[in-house]
């Protein structure tokens, strides 16, 4: 990895503590399943894409949980609007893809953790990567785009956020 830039992701939105906002939409959870305002500076010379997950490494799974999984990312934005994790919405830069999350749904689904389950670490990550274009499709799952995002990558910057029920 190229350690001469001073690669940031930066967020209004993120502020230490999983706002209600952010957190999943469902009966159980209650949320507005709005994903964050993400800004970031300095990529590393090379790149030619970005990728962005949020992961919680806390899930009671044994092989934590992916709440949001974007690829191919054009390496000239520099942000990603409020909520354009939400497909619908429009916000998401033409020609990247959100793929598919552990909830089976595609986007960004917000934080839910068990009930008592103490404090979960949820870790908003950027990837600078040195290729224009993953091979990769909408329904392809987090292991297989964690693979090419490591194949390709250049260097990654990451936001942490915590939250329980």
């Amino acid at each position: 990895m190229n350690g001469e830039s001073n690669f940031t992701l930066t967020s209004p939105d993120v502020k230490g503590q999983v706002r209600r906002i952010q957190v999943f939409n469902s009966e159980e959870c209650g949320g507005g399943n709005i994903s964050p305002h993400l800004i970031w500076s300095d990529a590393p010379k090379g790149t030619k894409s970005f990728a962005l997950t949020l992961y919680d490494k806390d899930a009671p799974t044994g092989s934590g949980w992916w709440h949001w999984v974007v690829f191919n990312i054009p390496s000239s934005v520099t942000e990603l609007a409020g909520n354009a994790g939400d497909p619908l919405s429009g916000l998401m830069p033409g020609g990247a893809v959100q793929s598919l999350n552990d909830f089976g749904l595609h986007g960004y689904s917000g934080p839910c953790p068990p009930v008592g389950d103490g404090i979960h670490e949820y870790m908003i990550t950027l990837y600078a990567l040195r290729t224009e274009h993953l091979d990769l499709c909408e329904n392809s799952n987090p292991a297989k785009v964690g693979f090419q995002i490591n194949e390709h990558l250049l260097q990654k910057t990451s936001l942490v956020m915590y939250y329980q029920r």
